[in-house]
């Protein structure tokens, strides 16, 4: 799996704990209990990213979610009024989360796990829909795979060696 190397230790990051379940093996003495989080960071200015973490103690499983989440950061494009520039869907799994751009004034229109990417994404207008899948971390995932693809006019121009004024007519 390709990923964005992006030098985290200059970025400010805030971190946000989506969800926090208890999970166990089963193994030959008995059951195995740990705790599985997570976690969403973002510095509400384009970088966004998601880990998760899994430990004895919920402190500790959420140190290596946020840990996962600082290795996983990924850049995404905003337009003038903090929203993305087109509409898409993103995908992971089997869930879906329908992004569409909004004007200003708008705000975050998202549900829990999609509002919190978008919230530390730094994304100020926006409407999204999450479609099939209610698995909080393939919610999470999918928005963050739909923000990454989204890409800005002059992104597209610069990739098909044409100026924006001809991509946008």
């Amino acid at each position: 799996m390709k990923r964005n190397i992006i030098d985290t230790s200059v970025l400010e990051m805030d971190d946000n704990v989506v969800a926090i379940k208890r999970v166990s093996k089963t193994v030959k003495g008995g059951r195995n209990s740990r705790f599985s989080a997570l976690v969403v960071v973002g510095d509400h200015n384009g970088h966004v990213g998601a880990g998760v973490g899994k430990a004895v103690e919920i402190p500790e499983a959420i140190r290596k979610g946020k840990e996962a989440a600082m290795k996983a950061v990924v850049e995404i494009s905003m337009d003038d009024n903090n929203s993305i520039p087109h509409d898409y869907i993103g995908k992971f799994g089997s869930a879906s989360v329908m992004l569409k751009r909004a004007p200003e004034g708008t705000g975050v229109i998202a549900g829990g796990p999609a509002r919190a990417v978008m919230e530390l994404a730094g994304i100020k207008n926006i409407r999204t829909k999450s479609l099939g899948s209610n698995n909080k971390q393939n919610v999470v995932l999918a928005t963050i795979e739909g923000l990454k693809a989204v890409k800005t006019p002059a992104e597209v121009a610069r990739l098909r060696g044409k100026s924006v004024s001809e991509i946008l007519n």
